[in-house]
C-alpha cells in the first residue's frame, strides 16, 4: 500500500503519494479547508502511514480525524516533539527543517553537509559527516525581505523577484532588487566559504534562483521536504509490522 506524505507550510500545503522512497505528483493546496482536503485525497485509497509535517496547530478534533484516514498516522508538530528526539534532532526545529536534514543525511550518508532551505525564511544547517545535527541558522526569505522593506520603509515599493541582477541599483526598484538577492548571495557565500569541504545542498521555492548566482557545486533538491517524510514514513512502517 501507498503512503500519504503531507508538508503544511506557512503559505501552502503540498502532498504526495509515495511508494518508499519514490515520489508521485506533488498536490498544492492554499485554502483554509485543510482537513477537508485530506479527506479527499484517501477518499478513493487508504494510506498505510500518513505523515503530517505542519508548522501550524493540529486539534486533537482534527487529530482524530486524521487517524481514521489512514493505519498509522505520524504527526510532526511542535505538540509532537518525542519523533525529533528519536531522530537525534532538537525540538525548537521546525517540521519541515526536521524532514530535510533527515533527508540530507539520508541522501548523502558519511557526507558533511551544508543545507540551505530558501522560502518564507532562510535557513542554513549543518549536519556533520556522522549524520549529527550541529545546528543552523535562520534569516529572512527573498520574498519576505521585500514584504518588509515595502511594510517597514515609507516610500519604497513592493518589489517582486528580478529577472536579471545588477550589482548598484540606479532606481528605487533596482536597487531594492539588488540590495535583498545580492544580501542573500552575500550571506550564503560565507557560509559556504566556511565549510568548504561540505557538499551543498539547496532546497525550497527560491533554489534554483540563487543557484545561478553561485560559483560552487551545488545540489538542488526540489523535494527535499518530502523525501525526509518518504524515510520517516518507512521507518515507521517497519517499525509497526516488526
Amino acid at each position: 500500500m501507498s503512503n500519504l506524505l503531507i508538508e503544511m507550510g506557512n503559505t501552502a500545503l503540498k502532498a504526495v503519494w509515495a511508494e518508499g522512497e519514490t515520489l508521485g505528483r506533488t498536490i498544492r493546496y492554499q485554502g483554509e479547508k485543510v482537513i477537508e482536503f485530506i479527506q479527499h485525497l484517501t477518499e478513493k485509497e487508504k494510506p498505510e502511514v500518513l505523515v503530517l509535517a505542519s508548522v501550524r496547530d493540529i486539534s486533537l478534533q482534527d487529530e482524530n480525524v486524521l487517524n481514521s484516514l489512514c493505519h498509522q498516522l505520524v504527526l510532526i508538530d511542535k505538540n509532537h516533539p518525542a519523533l525529533l528526539r528519536a531522530y537525534g534532532l532538537p525540538e525548537y526545529l521546525s517540521p519541515d527543517r526536521a524532514a530535510g536534514i533527515i533527508a540530507a543525511r539520508k541522501l548523502f550518508s558519511g557526507k558533511e553537509c551544508l543545507l540551505f532551505d530558501f522560502g518564507t525564511i532562510l535557513s542554513i544547517d549543518f549536519i556533520e559527516a556522522d549524520g549529527s545535527y550541529s545546528g543552523g541558522n535562520v534569516s529572512l526569505g527573498c520574498r519576505t525581505r521585500f514584504k518588509a522593506l515595502n511594510r517597514y520603509a515609507k516610500n519604497l515599493p513592493l518589489v517582486n523577484t528580478p529577472k536579471t541582477l545588477g550589482f548598484l541599483g540606479n532606481t528605487a526598484v533596482s536597487g531594492i532588487e539588488n540590495g535583498v538577492i545580492l544580501g542573500i548571495k552575500f550571506e550564503v557565500d560565507a557560509y559556504i566559504a566556511s565549510k568548504p569541504d561540505s557538499v551543498i545542498i539547496f532546497t525550497g521555492g527560491d533554489a534554483n534562483l540563487f543557484v545561478r548566482y553561485t560559483s560552487k557545486s551545488v545540489f538542488v533538491v526540489n523535494n527535499l521536504v518530502l523525501m525526509g517524510l518518504a524515510v520517516i514514513s518507512m521507518d515507521y512502517e517497519k517499525n509497526w509490522n516488526s
